[in-house]
């Protein structure tokens, strides 16, 4: 990446990842940024936004610096899980002509409904 400006670098190796490079973002990346995410920036919002995404990208570089070695992965901070519940099918006295006559229309044992497609 050719486009990164040189400054305090990240090593993301054990990940497959080159290296992150860390600095003030250049007026040219803001713009790059802006492009790729379909905003129209002033001049002013160019030097505003960069220097808050220059901070934000500063805040987690150094999160690289946390030594997290002996640390679990975590996946669900709440300790909660899902409960499934298996679903049982129970034969019903409710006759299919009951059942019928209930629809505006009935055909071939479903119910027919105005289409929703063209």
């Amino acid at each position: 990446m050719d486009y990164l400006p040189t400054g305090r670098q990240a090593d993301y190796s054990n990940y497959g990842l080159p290296p992150i490079i860390m600095s003030k973002l250049s007026k040219e990346e803001v713009v790059h940024i802006a492009k790729l995410s379909r905003l129209e920036l002033s001049e002013d919002e160019k030097a505003r936004f960069g220097d808050q995404l220059s901070d934000v990208l500063e805040y987690v570089g150094q999160l690289d610096e946390v030594n997290t070695d002996d640390v679990d992965p975590l996946n669900n901070v709440t300790g909660l899980s899902n409960v499934y519940v298996t679903d049982e099918v129970e034969k019903s006295d409710i006759l299919h002509d009951d059942i019928a006559k209930n629809a505006p229309e009935f055909e071939g044992g479903f119910f027919k409904v105005p289409g929703v497609f063209e």
